[in-house]
């Protein structure tokens, strides 16, 4: 594979044509493509396995991890990845958020009724921007919460309550405000989508091309896969972009200058001061511990996010943004996978309704720590549905890191 990165492959599930192929070396898109006879020996392996009634789900070799998942019997992905701390549930997580933005773009008909695969190569096309976000290395980390990204302004209340009011006044139920792709206020309605199209709107957003205002038509992966709904977007500052989601109306057209200055001209300096926050993300009175080099503070409940390696401002000493990110993306798949098991409060089945059997509340542990390679320390501690995992310096004293992070998952709670 050369170059530490993921390789994507999409085929057909019944007869093995590959559809796309997609990579990503160094966190950045790469034209590399993986070989043809490579390609064939991994879908080969799992129809194989099919034929015989086996599933195979994943693989791990010295330096690579390979997961598989076939869709509606019709589409298999396969991905391929080298990087540092890859897992099979990271993985496997984006796998789903990768049908999913194939689902919101192009609709679940045409993947599970393929009649010309010629046709659905070119139609995939639309998805390629947004597949090769979701691949690459960003400041986003909803494809592996499956929550969504935000980021907390301290004007919030106000900006809430000009986009609730906005939305009402042209008859929209689904709007939010996206900087840099991470949601920064919405409407009840936006906020009671599900996963994967509550992750991927804002996600879309992030990675079209700047433009005053759009109209593109969306399917929902959840909520309405066959019937497409319109993706309305205006940009309100370069970087700060208006998004409602709406059926046949309202007109684009109906959103006039003179509409968006109503409204939106008053907050123009909270509108600037929101996207100073990015990439931090955080309200600047927020002061954290000098020993934190970066965060994630999950809600399972309400499915949201904050996530930042810079949580004093620009990375100074310590490990550089893209390796902190990798530091906190395999902590949190590590914890998740080994020791904060899903609770029914999280959504999920407790684990005696999973089929694995009851498991003693002191078999549940609510914090858990590592040392990396290079010496930095990590902290995990879950109360109730919240999760907070943090990234710490060296110097941090072990005996001290579950009061610095009680602290500041009492510091962060309001914020979500």
């Amino acid at each position: 594979m050369g170059d530490k990165g993921k390789d994507l492959l999409c085929l057909t599930a019944t007869s093995g044509v590959p559809l796309f192929c997609r990579t990503s070396r160094a966190g950045l898109p790469s034209r590399q493509q993986l070989p043809f006879s490579v390609i064939g020996s991994l879908n080969g392996v799992h129809m194989f396995g099919r034929n015989l009634d086996v599933g195979l789900a994943s693989a791990r070799t010295e330096d690579s991890v390979v997961v598989w998942k076939t869709f509606h019997d019709s589409i298999t992905l396969i991905v391929l990845s080298s990087e540092e701390g890859a897992s099979a549930l990271s993985l496997e997580r984006l796998l789903e958020l990768v049908f999913g933005a194939m689902v919101l773009l192009i609709g679940l008909e045409e993947l599970t009724d393929i009649r010309n695969v010629e046709r659905l190569k070119k139609e995939l096309r639309a998805c390629h921007g947004l597949i090769d976000s979701l691949l690459c290395e960003s400041e986003r980390v909803g494809d592996l919460t499956q929550c969504v990204d935000c980021i907390v302004s301290p004007d919030g209340p106000l900006l809430q309550e000009a986009l609730s009011g906005f939305a009402e006044s042209v008859g929209a139920a689904f709007a939010c405000l996206v900087a840099g792709g991470r949601v920064a206020a919405g409407t009840p309605g936006w906020w009671r989508l599900a996963a994967p199209e509550s992750i991927l709107l804002p996600w879309l957003l992030g990675t079209l091309p700047p433009h005053s205002a759009r109209d593109y038509p969306v399917y929902l992966p959840h909520g309405s896969p066959t019937v497409p709904h319109r993706l309305l977007t205006l940009m309100l500052l370069p970087g700060l972009e208006l998004g409602l989601l709406c059926g046949p109306g309202p007109a684009l057209a109906q959103f006039t200058p003179q509409l968006l200055d109503r409204w939106w001209q008053p907050l123009l300096e909270p509108l600037r001061a929101c996207l100073l926050l990015l990439p931090r993300g955080l309200p600047p009175s927020l002061t954290l511990a000098p020993a934190i080099l970066g965060l994630l503070f999950v809600h399972l409940e309400q499915r949201r996010c904050l996530f930042t390696v810079q949580p004093g401002g620009p990375a100074g000493e310590g490990p550089a943004p893209s390796q902190r990110r990798k530091l906190l993306r395999w902590w949190f798949s590590f914890v998740t996978a080994e020791h904060f098991a899903a609770e029914p409060s999280d959504g999920c089945p407790a684990p005696s309704e999973a089929g694995s059997g009851p498991t003693p509340a002191l078999a549940q542990p609510r914090g858990c720590y590592a040392v990396s390679q290079g010496g930095h320390k990590l902290f995990a501690l879950r109360a109730g549905p919240r999760r907070l995992l943090l990234l710490l310096a060296g110097s941090a004293p072990t005996h001290g890191l579950r009061a610095l992070a009680a602290r500041t998952l009492q510091a962060l709670t309001p914020l979500l």
